[in-house]
């Protein structure tokens, strides 16, 4: 390793780079050898190396961790083909909001534009995907650029950015400077509160509600806001509802929670019997939550005619698809500053409602549970999704960590889950691609080893990252996996069925044996076919010391409640 042994006061800019990058608290990097300069000194500064297999997944681990430690999520990757495999991730993170570095190895500084071998465009490759791209080739200037992509990605609305190095720069050798002090890997980096103004005109608007309602998104779960929400919601005795990637913001237990109350509110769904309440509703607070189509069952769900209240980090987001009165700043500091501007208002209003409304909400929810148990609670072979999810939530408890793919193993998490007190569920809701399930939960493992971490992911999705489950043996990683094989895209089968009355020839697959992948690669397989064994499996991976894949044979012609399906299918 003499290529990274200081001589006569300098030392190569890869050991700068990985000092700079434990000067801001990172502790792991998701990558294989490349940028092997890099990779071979961070071991001298504590900082973990994760090892994917591949690089979209590796990107998805990164994702997974900095959501879970709120702390930036780092990874690494060769120039050419290996970077193109990380537009997917980062641009999950860009619209989910999640703050990522990717380091970008790049061709040597003399052999650039000469076709040299996988030279590629990065700048034009990451311009729809991250918040700010540059690329570094002056030594000097090493802890500027690294600082400012830290700050890029930390401040304001986080999101993913991307450092391109020249192999030849990272063995470049360079003087020492001043060492620096700034520590700007955390998240949210700068807080800001919203005008007291604002804050204190939409404290009136909630005091004299007549029926007000709080809508939390994703950014309340960023923001490390769910005790403040909390807080509010005692204060000012507000029912709560959550967007698909608020789930957790907020205790489903609590008299006053509504749940998820997003696009799967089919007749069939636990909180269907909840829509009268937010339809009703005069005074609309979101906070945290970019209005999307998904989360607002494609902008039917909120009443058009209420008075909105919009707070949110990104004043772009504010209002862009309900009017809003607008509330611009940090999602835990400006619900702080709302509790206490409504201490100045008479909320005898709200206190008076508060007894009838509990209750209303109490009967409405136990309604819309009995009217499901013909799923949750239904012993029919192959089992209901719904089943599964009523047996996992009797095993798992607040300090379980639930990952999931996108398509219907989220939606299944989601609605027919109870999120406890401080419980943290991380879905791929932001572009929604299927194959993040197993690797947000390596992720989740990786910033939160001692909690223990399931991943719900269809047969289609898992597919995407089978090979990962040698990365959680090699790295040491347990997690429970629980692979909801039906044999088909059940939400390509089924979306097609509802728009053309048909599905083409691509959702069917052949018989496979997950739990036999799993043994393959060295770690727990077992397939299940009735409640009581994926109750007796469950239960032994959670305490395993290695991950484990339950592999469930679930009926096919099972969906979601999503509300566009009932009476189309």
């Amino acid at each position: 390793m003499a290529t990274n042994t200081p001589s006569g006061g300098q030392e190569p800019v890869a050991v700068s780079l990985a000092a700079s990058l434990k000067r801001h608290k990172v502790e792991a990097i998701f990558g294989q050898s490349l940028p092997s300069a890099l990779h071979l000194v961070v071991p001298e500064f504590g900082i973990r190396q994760i090892n994917y297999r591949t690089e979209n997944a590796g990107g998805i681990m990164a994702d997974g961790f900095a959501r879970i430690s709120n702390r930036i999520g780092v990874v690494t990757a060769q120039n050419g083909p290996a970077a193109t495999l990380l537009v997917a991730p980062m641009a999950e993170a860009l619209k989910a909001s999640v703050p990522m570095l990717a380091i970008v190895q790049e061709v040597n500084r003399d052999q650039t534009d000469r076709n040299a071998f996988q030279e590629f465009d990065h700048f034009a490759l990451f311009a729809s995907c991250t918040k700010w791209v540059r690329r570094i080739d002056t030594a000097s200037r090493l802890e500027d650029y690294v600082d400012m992509a830290i700050t890029q990605a930390t401040t304001g609305r986080p999101g993913p950015v991307a450092l391109l190095v020249p192999a030849d720069f990272l063995n470049e050798l360079r003087g020492a400077i001043d060492a620096r002090q700034a520590e700007l890997g955390h998240f949210p980096l700068d807080r800001v509160v919203p005008d007291p103004a604002r804050l204190a005109e939409a404290a009136a608007l909630l005091a004299g509600a007549q029926h007000p309602v709080v809508i939390a998104g994703g950014g309340v779960l960023l923001s490390q806001a769910t005790e403040a929400l909390a807080a509010l919601q005692e204060r000012a005795h507000l029912p709560v509802m959550t967007t698909n990637m608020g789930k957790g913001a907020v205790d489903e237990a609590h008299p006053l929670s509504l749940g998820v109350m997003a696009n799967a509110l089919g007749v069939n769904a636990p909180r269907h019997d909840l829509v009268p309440l937010l339809a009703r509703a005069d005074v609309v607070l979101l906070i945290g939550t970019r209005t999307n189509q998904n989360g607002t069952d494609s902008w039917k769900l909120y009443p058009r005619d209420a008075t909105f209240i919009h707070l949110d980090i990104d004043g772009l987001e504010v209002g862009r698809n309900y009017e809003s009165r607008r509330l611009v700043g940090d999602a835990r500091l400006g619900i702080e500053a709302l509790t206490t501007a409504l201490a100045g208002q008479d909320l005898s209003r709200r206190a008076a409602a508060r007894p009838a409304l509990e209750s209303e909400i109490a009967a409405r929810k136990a309604a819309g549970a009995e009217r499901a148990k013909v799923f949750t609670a239904s012993d029919e072979t192959p089992m209901r999704p719904e089943r599964l999810m009523a047996e996992l939530d009797a095993l798992i408890d607040g300090d379980t960590i639930v990952c999931a793919d996108a398509s219907y193993s989220s939606l299944w998490v989601l609605n027919f889950l109870t999120a406890r007190k401080g419980q943290r569920f991380v879905t791929p809701r932001g572009i929604a691609g299927l194959g993040w399930g197993l690797p947000l939960a390596l992720g989740a493992k990786v910033a939160a080893p001692a909690k223990k971490v399931v991943a719900v992911v269809g047969d289609g999705g898992f597919a995407h990252c089978w090979q990962e489950l040698e990365t959680a043996r090699r790295m040491g990683l347990s997690v429970t996996v629980i692979v909801l094989n039906n044999g088909i895209l059940g939400f390509q089968k089924h979306a097609e069925l509802v728009k053309f009355g048909a599905h083409t020839g691509a959702i069917g697959f052949t018989d496979i044996d997950h739990s036999a992948i799993a043994r393959a690669a060295g770690v727990n397989g077992v397939q299940v076919a009735t409640p009581e064994a994926f109750r007796d499996a469950v239960a032994a991976a959670l305490s395993a010391a290695q991950t484990t894949v339950i592999d469930v044979i679930t009926k096919a012609d099972a969906w979601p409640p999503i509300t566009v399906f009932d009476g189309n299918i």
